[in-house]
């Protein structure tokens, strides 16, 4: 697809139009100044704590977020999906529900629902959720804004039996007032989604091409940056970069899902099955 069409859809996904059929297939644009300001970013200086591992009853934990009363649900991407309930100081697992979701990267709750990206489908666009806590059940569900075909799925070889190569959703969490805050890699935005009508309010610059989870603070949005193993503090009105968390690539656990609890990031790993605090 060429540029002209490619930016048609981000404009019009932007302005929360449908575009049904919609494809484009090619690495989002991000701005020089964009990865000029992510280089230079002040860093946080954080320690990774390993805190448990889930396997083997949670696979690949890809996304957390923490309920009202201090526990943890986690969303395995192992498919179909199953959101598990974990005490937070133990990682001893309490419940666990089966969703509809395939190969999830994001989980929030607002409204009594939990938001679930279901990054890869069986059939039909990737799509974000609205998912029954209790029984697993979609209430609703919308096409995720920004999906394409991005990063390694542009040059894969496809096999019988793998999934088809869109990707949707990463990240996201809520934001209250009826909305919730989504990172969606082949769009090369954060958008501000309209949660009962699944429309884009408004989307800021992703400061790199794989997001993945974020977490709320204040006016400001932590967005993982997975392929380079750091973790980006955005200003929430304009997407600006105003520090970063740089791990260990080599050491550390992988970051994938990410949320905030008492002014602490936590995150999940999904090659691994880790749980880690940042400190």
């Amino acid at each position: 697809m060429g540029e002209f069409s490619r930016r048609t859809m981000l404009a019009g996904t932007a302005a929360g139009l449908a575009m049904p059929g919609a494809v484009f297939a090619a690495d989002p644009v991000i701005p020089t100044a964009t990865i000029a300001a992510r280089q230079s970013a002040p860093v946080i200086p954080k320690k990774v704590k390993k805190l448990y591992n889930l396997r083997p009853q949670v696979d690949q934990p890809n996304d957390m977020q923490f309920t009202a009363n201090g526990d943890l649900w986690i969303l395995d991407q192992k498919d179909p999906n199953k959101v598990f309930t974990i005490n937070a100081k133990t990682g001893a697992v309490l419940a666990s529900v089966q969703t509809e979701s395939i190969h999830g990267s994001g989980i929030t709750y607002g409204d009594g629902a939990w938001f679930i990206t279901s990054t890869k489908v069986l059939s039909g666009k990737p799509s974000t959720l609205k998912v029954d806590p209790k029984t697993g059940k979609t209430l609703k569900k919308w096409e995720t804004p920004g999906w394409g075909i991005y990063g390694t799925y542009l040059t894969r070889v496809a096999k019988p039996g793998d999934l088809p190569p869109e990707s949707g959703g990463h990240g996201v969490k809520w934001a209250g007032n009826g909305q919730y805050w989504l990172a969606t890699p082949a769009g090369g935005k954060l958008y501000l989604i309209n949660a009962e009508a699944g429309t884009v309010a408004r989307s800021i610059q992703a400061p790199t091409v794989r997001t993945h989870g974020i977490a709320l603070e204040g006016d400001h949005i932590w967005c993982v940056g997975a392929d380079e193993a750091e973790i980006y503090k955005l200003q929430m009105s304009d997407g600006s970069i105003v520090a970063k968390i740089v791990l260990d690539k080599a050491n550390d656990p992988s970051v994938h899902g990410l949320d905030i609890k008492d002014g602490v990031l936590w995150y999940c790993d999904a090659n691994k099955g880790w749980i880690c605090s940042l400190t």
